[in-house]
């Protein structure tokens, strides 16, 4: 069986959860991670069988076994780290997003396209049954011409404050999942912005300069409209839903529950709480795109996602942003790098 040796940039917790799927791949062998502190992975580094531990990703860039590469690190290494392992002739597996700046992005891609290698960006839930589904009932016809895609996405609980403070904003830290999703489902691509924002869940989120909560509306080429609805809190779980609705009919995808057990009684109608966090949510979906990765390179496919998809999605979450701050529609092409990150 031909194998696809990968190197692992960033051992942080989606770093880990990479390693654990990629484990589950038979057609994958990891051969190294590199972090900039390593004493503490020592042991888990032995019992994932990985050969190489070190702080000096070049290490893994220079050796000539490695085949790819795994960022898993901070955004802001994410360019750099495209650029040198592009030259390096690896190919590219990015966490989202690819940056925080659309010219820093459209740089990293002209580099990825000059290598001639290949680049997959981490929006999985492309890759969950459901919203794969809705994509496909839209594509074959069965809900007709496209009118209104409506998406839900709100976390069970904010994260801390030092995160909030370098994560880009919710547009390009929480959002631009939902962002990538519209493009994805609809099959067209976002023209026009208008996004409106507050901080309700926490005041330090907004001392902190983002917001908690938000709507974003969306104008598409194919003249359908979306609307975004985002919270860093939702008592009651992962709140993941999405619909679209077209001439012919509409398709929704739900939660996912632990069960679909529904229990009907005289006094009430119960069923459990949605899955709590994305790591439970869209298991399936992150080994289902590692699976891909690993056979877009050994067969020499299509991927998925492309560098070009992360770009959009950031184009998209900078004209979010941009109209929080002004007040009136942004369309994509009036995205200025100057809207603050």
């Amino acid at each position: 069986m031909q194998k696809l040796t990968l190197g692992i940039i960033g051992a942080g917790r989606i770093g880990r959860l990479h390693v654990d799927n990629l484990k589950l791949v038979p057609e994958i062998k990891i051969k190294g991670v590199s972090d900039v502190v390593i004493d503490h992975l020592e042991t888990w580094a032995t019992e994932k069988q990985i050969e190489v531990l070190t702080t000096d990703y070049k290490v893994l860039l220079n050796d000539p076994e490695i085949d790819a590469v795994f960022i898993c690190s901070p955004t802001t290494t994410h360019a750099n780290l495209i650029k040198e392992a592009a030259a390096a002739g690896k190919h590219i597996f990015c966490e989202k997003p690819v940056s925080f700046s659309v010219e820093e992005t459209e740089e990293a891609l002209a580099e990825v396209d000059k290598a001639g290698v290949k680049l997959q960006v981490g929006f999985n839930r492309r890759f969950d049954p459901n919203f794969k589904k809705i994509r496909s009932l839209v594509q074959d016809g069965t809900i007709g011409i496209p009118h209104i895609l409506r998406i839900t996405s709100r976390d069970p609980q904010p994260p801390g404050v030092d995160y909030i403070k370098t994560s880009g904003g919710l547009f390009m830290d929480m959002a631009i999942h939902d962002f990538d999703m519209a493009r994805y489902v609809m099959g067209s691509e976002v023209v026009e912005v208008s996004a409106h924002g507050a901080v309700l869940v926490d005041p330090a989120i907004g001392e902190a300069g983002d917001i908690d909560t938000a709507i974003v509306t969306l104008k598409f080429a194919n003249g359908a409209l979306g609307v975004i609805d985002n919270s860093r809190q939702a008592v009651y779980g992962y709140d993941q839903r999405l619909e679209i609705f077209g001439d012919k009919g509409a398709a929704q995808a739900d939660n996912n529950r632990a069960t679909n057990v529904e229990v009907s009684t005289a006094e009430s109608v119960l069923k459990e709480k949605p899955l709590y966090f994305f790591l439970e949510r869209y298991t399936q979906a992150y080994i289902d795109e590692v699976t891909e990765f690993a056979k877009a390179i050994l067969e020499n496919g299509d991927l998925t996602c492309t560098g070009f998809d992360g770009l959009q999605a950031e184009r998209i979450a900078k004209a979010a942003k941009q109209s929080l701050e002004t007040g009136a529609p942004v369309t994509l092409e009036q995205v200025t790098e100057k809207v603050a990150n």
